[in-house]
């Protein structure tokens, strides 16, 4: 085993007589049709074989890493981002992928697990570990097995202090259990990327699984979440489609629970006021076109928002450490959105009932209007960067309540929309319901603005 990591293999001979091969084979067939411990008793009867044998040559053969693959792991750590590598190799080759991977840096210790076989030593090889700091482990499979066996808790909250970490002759269920554990233990997320067969059950184990379709076939892909043809690609595909597939997501789930607290408000604070009289407020359709065809291009438009640049996004990783705090979608946003709802709702309502014509029809084709307006409002309002599709979005949504508006006659006076004093009067409850929002959304930029602006503007 050179500096280099080349994989070894070594090729000899051996000649035997016929009574020799006789007895073997007589063996191993008997080895093959045992019912207990096949593979072992098959294991053991071709090792007796292979002895006194004739040594041909050595061959070293270069597993080169793909382009790439430092940066990308560069870049996964500046996100916040632990990585752990599983391997099945042998130590010595480990050890120099890592070092070649960059994933320990140059001027890190290595700290090399010895081999410990029981509790008294592991409890001691534990200790030495325990006095070394910042320093990246490399430990082999068999030796973890013990470590976890006896001292699971302290062993998991060592490895996870470590900058790295390297899993050396792991067999693939050992790689799933380590996902496992580190799930168990650290209450993290966890994302398994690999490219062979023997990935496949850690992959599927993990909360988010990656494979790389390479050299040895598809398995890892075809039961992987996400396939990507070079481990490059990875950097991409968490920071820049996993950082707004989240972001998307929080905005999409808090605008839909927005959309329906808004009506619900509204209901309320009508019924109230009518003596807890049981009479909706919108009948039959309009709540229909309300949730669907009114609201829900615009709403859904949400998915095509981003908040910087793919390259931005790819050139300061510490944007994606910015989601491990949750902001985007905790309890404090939540409530933030229900206080808004309350507060939209409840304006529109009192608008419309203050601004009372003769009529009920009146009140609700007012508030209907600037129902509607808000929540168009509101989406261009959450809205950061803009696309054509969420402008036509908008303008496809205005257009179909206006034309719908003939239809609505049961519900709404056509005759009174037509009038001055219901546009100033819906323009006024609009404003009211979204303006403060804008003044409140300006103030926030201005005095404290989110991290990825400081790189836009």
């Amino acid at each position: 085993h050179g500096p280099r990591g080349l994989r070894v293999l070594v090729v000899a001979k051996k000649s035997l007589a016929e009574e020799q091969y006789q007895d073997f084979e007589a063996r191993y067939v008997q080895a093959k049709l045992s019912v207990h411990d096949r593979s072992l008793k098959v294991a053991t009867v071709i090792e007796s074989l292979e002895m006194e044998m004739e040594l041909l040559c050595l061959t070293g053969v270069e597993d080169q890493l793909q382009a790439d693959v430092r940066p990308t792991l560069e870049t996964l750590r500046n996100a916040g981002i632990k990585v752990w590598m599983l391997t099945g190799d042998k130590l010595e080759t480990a050890t120099c992928t890592a070092k070649n991977a960059h994933l320990v840096t140059r001027n890190q210790d290595i700290h090399v697990f010895r081999l410990v076989t029981n509790r008294g030593e592991a409890h001691l090889e534990l200790n030495a570990f325990r006095r070394k700091h910042d320093c990246a482990l490399v430990i082999s499979g068999d030796s973890l097995e013990i470590c976890l066996k006896y001292y699971e808790y302290e062993f998991m909250e060592l490895a996870c202090q470590c900058p790295a970490v390297v899993c050396c002759r792991c067999a693939p269920t050992q790689k799933a259990q380590i996902v496992r554990l580190l799930q168990e233990r650290t209450g993290k997320l966890t994302c398994a990327v690999g490219d062979g067969g023997n990935d496949v059950s850690m992959i599927q184990e993990s909360d988010c699984g990656v494979g790389v379709e390479g050299k040895e076939g598809k398995q890892a892909s075809l039961a992987a979440d996400f396939s990507i043809t070079q481990f490059k690609h990875l950097g991409r595909l968490l920071m820049v489609h996993g950082r707004n597939s989240y972001k998307r997501s929080a905005a999409l789930s808090q605008f839909v629970i927005h959309r329906s607290l808004c009506i619900s408000t509204m209901q309320a604070v009508f019924s109230s006021v009518f003596y807890f009289a049981s009479v909706p407020l919108y009948q039959g359709f309009l709540i229909i076109g309300y949730s669907t065809i009114y609201t829900m291009f615009p709403v859904f438009s949400l998915v095509l928002d981003k908040d910087v640049k793919s390259e931005v996004a790819m050139l300061y990783p510490e944007l994606y450490k910015d989601l491990l705090k949750g902001r985007p979608l905790s309890y404090k946003t939540f409530l933030i959105w229900v206080l808004i709802s309350i507060y939209q709702g409840s304006t529109i309502m009192y608008g419309a009932l203050l601004l009372f014509e003769s009529e009920f029809v009146h009140i609700v084709a007012i508030s209907f209007t600037s129902l509607i307006l808000t929540e168009l409002l509101m989406v261009a309002l959450t809205i950061q960067t803009w696309h054509w599709l969420m402008t036509v979005a908008e303008l496809l949504s205005l257009a179909c309540y206006i034309a719908s508006l003939v239809f609505l006659h049961e519900f709404i006076d056509v005759y009174f929309i037509a009038t001055l004093s219901f546009l100033w009067k819906v323009s006024v409850i609009t404003l009211v319901s979204c303006l403060p929002l804008y003044i409140l959304k300006y103030l926030r930029r201005r005095f404290s603005p989110p991290s990825y602006s400081k790189l836009t503007s």
